[in-house]
């Protein structure tokens, strides 16, 4: 992931913001009798981007993947809508518990921007996509920088029209969606009513995209590694405040992990497995090939 990427990531602030003043109030309305939830994952799968992932011989990729992980952030059906075919093969190749969290193609966010057209193509999408069944976690669509707060009712429709059976998140990237506290208030009361999650990115360049405003009892995080060692520290951080969220009623924890080059992605997700491990009440798989490679943390 390219976007938010900065020349000189040492001049970064990184540390986190406070939570958005009724974030705690999100959070207390929660089912607290809920069990947590814990998913990570990387954002692709293929052998390319994770190098030195794959243990030699290895023949089918996500087959080997849903070992080690038990989520994906599924890109690649940004790209296009997969035949229905494909769906059924994912479903095979993974493991009971195995959650995909598919983008929504881009002729509905970026080629046509949420107009009227979008429907039959959603509904297209919608229908190979079910086919996920239970291993179906939260779709979410990402909105292009340029879509600003002037396609405000582009956004009501969207959200009307979606059906209510399905967990959505939302990424909203223009500037003036924060900027202006107006705006941002009637953004966040939208998702909230509509019990749809409010994606925090976690890149250099673009430290507005870190809200803090949760909108229900998930927390979407799609975090973007500037391949400097600061990464390790960041991810210390989020640790930290996801555990807190989880003290005040947090239950749903959705955490993907980017890099501006795709090198140490693996890793990095093994550092934040290990860690979440540790502080929160879950035991997530550790990936086999770091540990027989020798790496600690």
């Amino acid at each position: 992931m390219k976007f938010g990427r900065v020349d000189h990531p040492e001049t970064i602030d990184f540390t986190l913001p406070p939570d958005h003043p009724q974030t705690a109030g999100i959070l207390a309305g929660g089912l607290k009798r809920e069990p947590l939830t814990v998913y990570v994952g990387c954002a692709k799968w293929n052998r390319r981007d994770l190098k030195n992932f794959y243990p030699r011989g290895t023949g089918d990729e996500l087959s080997y993947y849903a070992t080690q992980f038990n989520a994906i952030e599924l890109n690649a059906t940004f790209y296009r809508i997969f035949p229905e075919s494909t769906y059924d093969q994912w479903y095979e190749k993974t493991p009971e518990g195995f959650k995909f969290f598919p983008k929504i193609v881009n002729s509905v966010s970026h080629l046509r921007r949420l107009n009227e057209a979008v429907f039959p193509i959603l509904d297209e999408y919608l229908l190979f996509t079910s086919k996920l069944g239970k291993k179906l976690g939260t779709i979410f669509l990402q909105m292009h920088s340029n879509f600003g707060p002037k396609n405000w009712d582009r956004v009501l429709r969207f959200v009307d029209c979606w059906p209510r059976d399905i967990r959505l998140a939302i990424e909203f990237r223009h500037p003036d969606w924060y900027a202006d506290p107006v705006v941002s208030r009637e953004l966040y009361h939208l998702l909230q009513e509509n019990n749809m999650a409010n994606i925090l990115v976690d890149t250099a360049g673009r430290r507005d995209l870190l809200h803090m405003r949760l909108t229900n009892d998930e927390a979407f995080v799609r975090y973007v590694g500037a391949n400097h060692k600061s990464d390790f520290a960041r991810l210390d951080d989020w640790v930290f405040r996801l555990k807190e969220w989880h003290k005040q009623g947090l239950r749903k924890i959705h955490f993907f992990i980017h890099q501006n080059q795709e090198l140490e992605s693996p890793l990095l997700t093994a550092y934040f497995i290990e860690k979440i491990n540790k502080e929160l009440p879950v035991q997530l798989h550790i990936p086999e090939t770091l540990i027989k490679a020798g790496t600690t943390f």
